[in-house]
Parts: structure tokens; C-alpha cells; sequence
């Protein structure tokens, strides 16, 4: 065998050993492809529901806030409730009590006196005629206002309710809104071409 035979046979070797291992690389290669894809599956974006902070808050008021995040607006939704409520029953107690008052001095029943445990009712003096008809006149309105207070701070508790589910349903429909931290106003002076001459100015730019 000659020298220029001998080198082909080793160049043809050298060629068949390069081909099998890139042969064997890209099975590697696929093979680690495929593992990865298996392993790591893609995952679902998670959508932020605003029917369901909807449904939440009118269930319950401030568990639509706490499944929109904004944990701390729950304290201030029952504050408000509470505040309401409060004084639709201080209004209530004093329009019951002028009710029953009211009752109490027109019938004329010595063992029915509600009436004595009104303020100020020691300035009026019930044997005189005139003084008995203005209280059953004062006793009228009284009532009648404590009951109109009442009457619209159970519908302004309704109101808040329904602001309570209002403010939810927004919050979840912003909630995946993009808002940049970026805010900031640059100046720089400039020059422009007007009617062919130039004009000196200010550029300004917002990013937000």
C-alpha cells in the first residue's frame, strides 16, 4: 500500500467518524429539546375576574377589595357601614320615643307618660292649654324629622352598598392595567423653520 492510498483511507475514516458524531449531537440535542418541553409545561395566564369581585363585594362588602389587593380600603368600607348604621338607630330611638310621646300626651292616660322623659320638657308647663298645644306641635315635627333622617340614611346605606360593589367591579377591571412609574416632564430648547427663517423655542417632553 503507497503513502497517497494510505491517506485516503484516513481521510475517508476521519470523515465518516466526523459525520457520526454530529449524528450523535443532534440526537442529543433533540432529545434534551424534548425533555424540556415535557418538563416545563407552559403555564395559563391567570385572568383577574371582575364578575367575580363583583359577586364577591355583594356577598360580602370588602371581599371584592381583598381579591383585588387593595386590602387596606376594607377598614374604610366598614367604617362607612358602621357610621350609617349608628345613626339610623340614634335617629330611630328618638323617633320612637317622640312617637310614643306624642301618643302618650294626647290620650290623656295618667299612667302613659313617655312624654316626661323628653329634654327640656321642664319648660313647659302641661296644666296651661297653650303650652300643651305647642308641645303636641313641637312632638309632630320632631318625629317626623327623626324619621326622615332615619328613612334617608337607610337608603344612603343602600347607596354605599351599591358604591362598595361599584368600586370592586373598577378596581378588577384596572387591575392588569399598565401604569409606569415613569412620570417626568424634560425641557430642552430647540429651533424651528417658520416661513424660512428660524425660530428659537422649548421642547417638551411627558412621559408617562
Amino acid at each position: 500500500m503507497n503513502f497517497k492510498s494510505a491517506l485516503q483511507k484516513f481521510f475517508i475514516f476521519c470523515l465518516l467518524l466526523l459525520a457520526e458524531q454530529t449524528v450523535i449531537g443532534q440526537g442529543l440535542v433533540e432529545a434534551d429539546t424534548v425533555a424540556t418541553v415535557t418538563q416545563k409545561p407552559i403555564e395559563e395566564e391567570k385572568v383577574h375576574s371582575p364578575k367575580r369581585a363583583t359577586l364577591y363585594s355583594a356577598i360580602l362588602p370588602g371581599l371584592g377589595q381583598a381579591y383585588n389587593k387593595k386590602y387596606w380600603k376594607i377598614p374604610f368600607v366598614y367604617i362607612g357601614f358602621g357610621t350609617i348604621g349608628y345613626f339610623i338607630d340614634w335617629n330611630n330611638d328618638y323617633y320612637q320615643l317622640t312617637k310614643r310621646a306624642y301618643i302618650h300626651l294626647r290620650d290623656d292616660d295618667p299612667e302613659t307618660t313617655d312624654y316626661l322623659k323628653l329634654r327640656g320638657i321642664e319648660y313647659y308647663d302641661l296644666e296651661n292649654a297653650t303650652d300643651k298645644a305647642n308641645l303636641e306641635t313641637a312632638l309632630s315635627k320632631r318625629q317626623e324629622y327623626y324619621r326622615r333622617n332615619r328613612d334617608f340614611l337607610i337608603i344612603s346605606m343602600v347607596a354605599f352598598y351599591g358604591l362598595n360593589i361599584i368600586d370592586a367591579s373598577v378596581d378588577a377591571h384596572l387591575f392588569n392595567f399598565d401604569v409606569s412609574d415613569d412620570l417626568s416632564l424634560n425641557w430642552q430648547p430647540s429651533m424651528l423653520h417658520f416661513q424660512n427663517d428660524l425660530v428659537y423655542c422649548i421642547n417638551l417632553t411627558f412621559n408617562f
